[in-house]
C-alpha cells in the first residue's frame, strides 16, 4: 500500500497532515500549555510546533487533544514578562494567545473528525527554554501578519520569503555524514514531497550518498540513501513545473524512497545526471519503447507496464494529483462467477469511461456542441487527490480529513461497494474516475475497516464499514486475486493498448482526442496554461489550486498507435462481434496439422538462440580478394556460395574444406546473393545494374536480369516473385517462371510492381509468410511494404545516414535496422512506432535476431550480442580482423557463417 510504504518515518502522534494544504512546519519547542487560575493551575507538558499558518500544541498525555490554532483567527499574540514578585512563585515568561478558534484535533488519540470550539479564547504556553520565547513570539507575530492580509497572494509571498530566509540562515549538518571520507558533490534547499504535503531542508550529495535533512528536524534529524542502491531515477513535473526528482531503490516497487522538489530546475538536473552516473544503461532503459517491447514480448506483466508507464508519464504515489492511474477492466460485479473466457465481463477498452454509457455520451454531446471554445467534454477528470483517497480513505484516514478540511465525506457518497460505484461511473452525471494501482495489488487493507474508523451513517441507517464485494469474490483478498487474474486475462491482454492510447498515447489530445470522444477540461492537460505568465497572483495561486486538485492528465508518452500486445497462439475467448478485429497476416498463425512440428523447431530456435553466446569458430577460409558482401547455403548444407566486391561468385565445399568453383560475370563488384528453394539456382547482384543466375548443374551463368538504372544492393526471394533493390531508388517486383529457372532455358522475368522511394535503397528484406516487405535507404528511411497490392504500410525516418540492413521478427510484428549513425531501431509494423533505439559503441553492418536477441557484426570485427529488452550488450565475440559484412545463420540457428572485409569466411557452430 503506497501510503503504507512512504510513512513520515516516526511514531508521533503529530503528523504534517494536521497543516492546511501548502503549509509548512518550521519549528517545535518543549513547553506547557498553561491553564486555570494561578491557584489551581494545570500544566500539560508537550511540544509548540510553529507553522506557517497555525500554532500547534502536541501533549505528551495521549488522552489530551492535539490543539490547532489558525493564525488568521487570532486576535492578538503576545510576550508576558517573566515576573520575580518574592511574595509568589516566580512565573517564566510565556506566549499569549487570544484567538477566535481552535481545533481540537485525534481527542482520546482516536482519529476522527477534527472538533472546532469558536468562541473567544485566551491560551497560554510557556517553553521549557524561556530564552528562546520572545524570539518564537517575534516569529508568530510575523507570520500572524502575513495570515491576516488580503490577498492570498501577498500572504503566500511573505511566508516563503520567511521560508527562504530560514533555509539561507541554515545548511547541512556535513556532521551527519556516515564516512569522514565523504567527498560532498553539491547541497541546495529543497523540499522532500509526501502526500498531500512537502517538508522543506537540504540536500546533499556525495560520492558515497544521498542525504535529506529536514529544516525542522521532522520525523528524523537525517534520511539516508546510498547511490549503490540507487536502481531508478525519474524528473518530475511538480506543480506544472520541472522541479521535481524521485529516487527508487528497487526495480518493481511504485513508491520510492524519496521524491525531492527544488526551487530551481539547474540543481535538479545536476543532482540527477550526478546519481545517473551511479546507474547502469540508465538513459536507454528508462523509455516507453524500451518498456513497450518488454511488454508486447510477455517479459512485463500488464500490471508492470502501466506502473512504469505511470512513472515515466510523471506519475507518483507521493503525488495524489498525479497518482498512477490504472483502468476498470471488470464489467461484472453481479454474477455469482467471473467468467474470462466471456468478452462480456469485460470494460470496453477502447473508449474513455465516459464513452462506456451511449446515453450518458449523448447528452454530453449535445452540452458541447453548443459549448464556446475551448470545449470539453468532461467537466471531470478520472484521476483527483478526491478520487484517490476515495478509494483509500479506510488506510489513509487523516488524508482524507487533511484534504476536507478535517471532515470526512458524507457518508453516502463514500466508497461503500465496488458494483455501486463501477455502476456511478456509468451513469453518473459528473463521474469518470478510473481506478489506482491497488485494486491489482495484493494489500486487501483499503477495502476493509480494519482500523475501525467511525465513517458515519447512510440514509438506510447502516453505518460505513468494508467495501462491499462483487457476489464472484468470497473475501477482499479473493476480490484482489480475481481482479489481477482479469488484469492479466487474454483479453485484456489483447486490447490494453487501447486503453493505453486514450490515456497515455496519441489519442490523449488533439484531434484524435476530439475523435475517441476523450476530451476534458483544458487546465488538465500538460501545457494547458501557463501560470507564471498570470500577472495577478492570486489568480495565479488560484489556477495553480484548482489545476492540482481538479486532476492532471498524464505526460504523452506516445504520438503514434500502440501496438497490440504478441498474445499465445491458441485462443479460447469468447468473442462478441463488436470486439472481433479482423484477420491480419500479422496475427499469430492458424494451428495446422503440422503445429507440433512448428512447435518442436519453435522450441529448437528458442534453446539455440539460449545459448548463442556459445558460438565457436570451426573454420575460417580466405577465399576471396576483396570484402565478402553476400553467403547463401545449399539446403544440405553441403556448398556455401559467397559474392564479394572482387566481382566473383565462389562455391565452397563444406565436406571438402575448399572452394570449388569461381565464376566472374562482370568486372564490377558483387553486392549480395540467395539460393533458390530448389538449391539449383543461385542468384547474384551486382554493381553493374544487372542481377545474374547461375546454374549449379551447369556450373554456368544461366541467365542475366538488365532490371535497374543503378547498383543491385539487395535482393529476396519468395514464391517465384524476386524483389531487387536498387541504387536508383526503387525496389522492383519480378514473376519468375520456376521451371524455366530449374532447366537450361531462358528465364521470363515479368515485372509486376515498382516501388519508389526518395533516395538508393540499400537493403530489402521479407517476414516469413512473405506477405510483407521491408526496404531500408540511404537517407535512412524504413518502409514497409504490403506485398499483396504493393502499397507502403509505414515509412519510418529512424536512422541519421545509410541503413545497413534490416529484416523481420520471426513473428513478422517488429523490424529492426541498422545504420550509419551505429544505431539499431526496433519499428512496430503494425503502428510504426520506434519502439526501442541503441546507441551502439561502432557501427553495425549485418545482424540476425530472433525479435528480442540480435547477434550483430560491427566494423571492429567482433561478433556482438544484444539483449533489446535491456539494451545491453550481453557478450562480445571476436571475429574478423575488418568490419563483418555478410551473415547467414541455419533455420535451427546451429549454424552460423560470417564474411568481412578481411576477406575471410568463417563458419561457427553452436555449442550445445
Amino acid at each position: 500500500m503506497a501510503f503504507l510504504k512512504t510513512p513520515e518515518r516516526t511514531k508521533e502522534r503529530f503528523s504534517l497532515l494536521l497543516l492546511d494544504l501548502e503549509e509548512y512546519y518550521f519549528e517545535q519547542h518543549t513547553a506547557y500549555h498553561v491553564s486555570g487560575g494561578s491557584k489551581k493551575e494545570r500544566k500539560i507538558r508537550g511540544s509548540f510546533k510553529v507553522c506557517s499558518r497555525s500554532i500547534i500544541f502536541d501533549p505528551e498525555d495521549l488522552a489530551e487533544p492535539i490543539l490547532k490554532i489558525p493564525l488568521k483567527d487570532c486576535k492578538k499574540i503576545e510576550f508576558v514578562e517573566k515576573e520575580n514578585n518574592p511574595f509568589n512563585e516566580p512565573r517564566p515568561s510565556a506566549v499569549s494567545v487570544s484567538c477566535g478558534q481552535i481545533i481540537y484535533i485525534k481527542e482520546s488519540n482516536v482519529i476522527a473528525p477534527y472538533r472546532n470550539d469558536r468562541g473567544a479564547k485566551k491560551i497560554t504556553f510557556e517553553l521549557e527554554v524561556w530564552n528562546k520565547t520572545e524570539d518564537v513570539v517575534q516569529t508568530l507575530l510575523q507570520l500572524h501578519r502575513a495570515s491576516c492580509l488580503e490577498k492570498l497572494g501577498d500572504q503566500t509571498a511573505m511566508i516563503a520569503a520567511n521560508l527562504q530566509s530560514r533555509l539561507a540562515r541554515s545548511s547541512f549538518d556535513k556532521n551527519c555524514f556516515q564516512s569522514v571520507a565523504e567527498k560532498p558533490h553539491m547541497e541546495c534547499a529543497v523540499e522532500m514531497v509526501m502526500p498531500l504535503v512537502s517538508n522543506p531542508g537540504h540536500v546533499c550529495i556525495t560520492d558515497e550518498n544521498l542525504y535529506f535533512q529536514p529544516l525542522n528536524g521532522y520525523p528524523e534529524h537525517v534520511i539516508q540513501i546510498k547511490l549503490h542502491r540507487v536502481r531508478r531515477i525519474y524528473k518530475r513535473r511538480h506543480g506544472l513545473r520541472p522541479l521535481g526528482l524521485e529516487v527508487f531503490c528497487t526495480e518493481n516497487d511504485f513508491c520510492s524512497d524519496i521524491y525531492l522538489k527544488f526551487y530551481n530546475t539547474a540543481d535538479r538536473d545536476e543532482i540527477y545526471y550526478y546519481i545517473a552516473t551511479f546507474l547502469e544503461n540508465h538513459v536507454t532503459e528508462h523509455t516507453a519503447e524500451s518498456y513497450m517491447l518488454q511488454w508486447q514480448r510477455g517479459h512485463l506483466s500488464n500490471y508492470q507496464y502501466l506502473l512504469h508507464l505511470n512513472n515515466l508519464a510523471d506519475r507518483s504515489c507521493n503525488d495524489l494529483s498525479q497518482y498512477p492511474v490504472f483502468p476498470w477492466v471488470v464489467a461484472d460485479y453481479s454474477s455469482a462467477q467471473l467468467d474470462m473466457t466471456n468478452a462480456a465481463s469485460f470494460r470496453d477498452l477502447s473508449k474513455p469511461v465516459g464513452a462506456l454509457n451511449k446515453e450518458r455520451l449523448d447528452r454530453l454531446l449535445a452540452r458541447y456542441r453548443g459549448m464556446p471554445e475551448p470545449r470539453f467534454l468532461y467537466g471531470s477528470h478520472y484521476s483527483s487527490p478526491g478520487y484517490v483517497l476515495f478509494y483509500l480513505v479506510r488506510v489513509a484516514p487523516e488524508h482524507m480529513l487533511c484534504l476536507q478540511n478535517g471532515r470526512y465525506d458524507h457518508a453516502d457518497r463514500m466508497f461503500n461497494s465496488v458494483g455501486e460505484t463501477w455502476k456511478n461511473c456509468l451513469e453518473g452525471a459528473t463521474d469518470f474516475k478510473e481506478l489506482i494501482p491497488e485494486f491489482y495489488g495484493h494489500d486487501s487493507s483499503f477495502l476493509e475497516n480494519r482500523l475501525s474508523l467511525d465513517l458515519g451513517q447512510k440514509q438506510n441507517g447502516n453505518l460505513v464499514d468494508g467495501v462491499v464485494l462483487p457476489p464472484w469474490a468470497s473475501d477482499a483478498g479473493d476480490f484482489l486475486q480475481k481482479h489481477k487474474a482479469a488484469l492479466e486475462s487474454q483479453y485484456v491482454s489483447e486490447h490494453l493498448h487501447e486503453w493505453i492510447d486514450l490515456v497515455f498515447g496519441f489519442k490523449q489530445r488533439g484531434s484524435e482526442a476530439v475523435a475517441a470522444q476523450n476530451v476534458f477540461h483544458p487546465l488538465t492537460y500538460e501545457g494547458g496554461i501557463d501560470c507564471d505568465s498570470i500577472e495577478d497572483t492570486d489568480q495565479r495561486i488560484a489556477m495553480l489550486t484548482q489545476i492540482l486538485e481538479f486532476g492532471q492528465t498524464p505526460k504523452q508518452l506516445f504520438t503514434s498507435p500502440h501496438p497490440q500486445r504478441i498474445t499465445p497462439r491458441f485462443q479460447n475467448i469468447t468473442r462478441s462481434p463488436s470486439i472481433n478485429s479482423p484477420a491480419s497476416d500479422m496475427s499469430p498463425a492458424s494451428p495446422t496439422e503440422d503445429s507440433s512440428f512448428e512447435d518442436l523447431t519453435e522450441e529448437s530456435r528458442k534453446l539455440a538462440w539460449t545459448n548463442i553466446g556459445s558460438l565457436k569458430s570451426i573454420s575460417s577460409h580466405k577465399i576471396h580478394k576483396e570484402a565478402v558482401t553476400g553467403i547463401a547455403v545449399t539446403r544440405d548444407g553441403a556448398a556455401i556460395f559467397s559474392t564479394s566486391q572482387d566481382s566473383t561468385l565462389k562455391m565452397f565445399s563444406k565436406e571438402l574444406k575448399d572452394f570449388q568453383r569461381s565464376m566472374s560475370f562482370s568486372n564490377m563488384a558483387l553486392s549480395s546473393c540467395l539460393m533458390l528453394a530448389d538449391g539449383k539456382t543461385v542468384v547474384c547482384s551486382s554493381w553493374d545494374n544487372n542481377v545474374y543466375f547461375y546454374s549449379v548443374p551447369y556450373g554456368r551463368r544461366q541467365d542475366t536480369l538488365m532490371g535497374h538504372d543503378d547498383a543491385v544492393s539487395d535482393m529476396c526471394w519468395f514464391d517465384d516473385r524476386l524483389y531487387t533493390a536498387s541504387w536508383d531508388s526503387t525496389v522492383k517486383v519480378w514473376q519468375c517462371a520456376s521451371d524455366s529457372l530449374s532447366s537450361h532455358k531462358r528465364s521470363q522475368f515479368e515485372l509486376l510492381a515498382e516501388l519508389e522511394h526518395d533516395a538508393g535503397v540499400n537493403t530489402v528484406a521479407l517476414n516469413p509468410a512473405g506477405t510483407l516487405l521491408v526496404s531500408g535507404c540511404k537517407d535512412g528511411t524504413v518502409t514497409i511494404w504490403d506485398t499483396g497490392s504493393y502499397g507502403a504500410l509505414q515509412q519510418v525516418h529512424c536512422h541519421d545516414g545509410t541503413i545497413h540492413h534490416a529484416s523481420f521478427s520471426p513473428d513478422s510484428r517488429h523490424v529492426l535496422s541498422v545504420g550509419a549513425d551505429s544505431c539499431m531501431k526496433v519499428i512496430d509494423v503494425q503502428t510504426g512506432m520506434v519502439m526501442s533505439s541503441v546507441k551502439a559503441e561502432e557501427e553495425q553492418r549485418c545482424f540476425c535476431w530472433d525479435g528480442s536477441s540480435v547477434l550483430c557484426g560491427g566494423q571492429s570485427g567482433d561478433l556482438v550480442l544484444w539483449d533489446l529488452l535491456s539494451n545491453t550488450v550481453t557478450q562480445r565475440i571476436p571475429a574478423h580482423s575488418g568490419a563483418v559484412t555478410a551473415m547467414w545463420m541455419s533455420e535451427l540457428c546451429t549454424t552460423v557463417i560470417t564474411g568481412g572485409e578481411d576477406r575471410q569466411m568463417i563458419l561457427w557452430k553452436l555449442q550445445s
